[in-house]
């Protein structure tokens, strides 16, 4: 199986820590600009106090949003009911903040708060999320356990699938993570993994995403593995790649950087 893009809309799907000031820019452009209406789900949160906005709604006010809403439940019978998902029919983005990415499968998998979702991206809207927010929109649920999130594939494997066939994980460099997807693609060779580190995101359109922020994005592809021996290589912010072809495609072009090199 192939890993797929998106036909609608846009994802931006960020590895945690503090929002670099190019993801909340690519953030609320996407959603249309600084009026456009953002519903914020912090469910994935140990404490899911309106009062407790936390650092990404924080930077998303100071970077101009002024119609920021909160959607909130754990009981998925009452996310399961068109009242309560309403709210999701007229926003232009919805964004998910950080904590554990089995929360948000819990109370939102295959309810009609997950159809509005889906519709969102269908009418061209945007979904972002940060950390287990973006780990969630992948189909693979990596570090989905409800004991420890050490455990890769352990007791909730199955995320929102905005991404088929793609397992997400965060906090890649912060928290030496840059190894521990070797071991999901050795046993589910299909899945291409990404990782994404602090203060950076994927932007994804279309069959493409581009890297944004200030560190690095790695790819895990079972082809990649079994032709070059690596286990994964790095993309930088600027860099894009086909999620369908699976290829990259690299904004240094070393040939100008040999050139101008000879030329100091």
């Amino acid at each position: 199986m192939i890993s797929k893009g998106l036909e609608n809309g846009s994802l931006v799907i960020a590895g945690g820590g503090r929002l670099h000031s190019d993801v909340i820019e690519r953030f609320i452009g996407l959603a249309g600009g600084t009026q456009a209406s953002i519903i914020v789900i912090p469910t994935a949160q140990e404490e899911n106090l309106n009062a407790n906005k936390g650092q990404d709604l924080t930077a998303f006010e100071q970077a101009g949003a002024a119609n920021i809403t909160f959607l909130h439940t754990n009981d998925r019978n009452l996310a399961d009911t068109e009242e309560f998902a309403a709210p999701i029919k007229s926003a232009h983005a919805v964004w998910f903040s950080g904590g554990r990415q089995w929360r948000l499968a819990d109370a939102y998998l295959h309810t009609k708060v997950y159809q509005e979702l889906n519709a969102l991206l269908d009418r061209g809207g945007t979904i972002g999320g940060t950390s287990a927010g973006a780990t969630i929109q992948g189909s693979y649920l990596v570090r989905g356990d409800t004991q420890t999130n050490t455990i890769l594939m352990g007791d909730h494997e199955e995320g929102f699938g905005f991404l088929k066939n793609v397992t997400i994980d965060q906090h890649l460099l912060r928290r030496n993570r840059h190894f521990d997807l070797v071991e999901v693609i050795s046993a589910h060779p299909e899945l291409l993994g990404i990782g994404i580190d602090e203060g950076t995101a994927i932007v994804v359109q279309g069959t493409t995403f581009e890297v944004v922020g200030k560190s690095y994005v790695s790819i895990y592809d079972k082809e990649y593995m079994n032709t070059t021996g690596g286990k994964f290589y790095f993309l930088s912010p600027g860099d894009t790649f086909n999620l369908e072809t699976r290829e990259a495609k690299l904004s240094y072009n070393m040939n100008q950087a040999s050139n101008q090199a000879s030329n100091e």
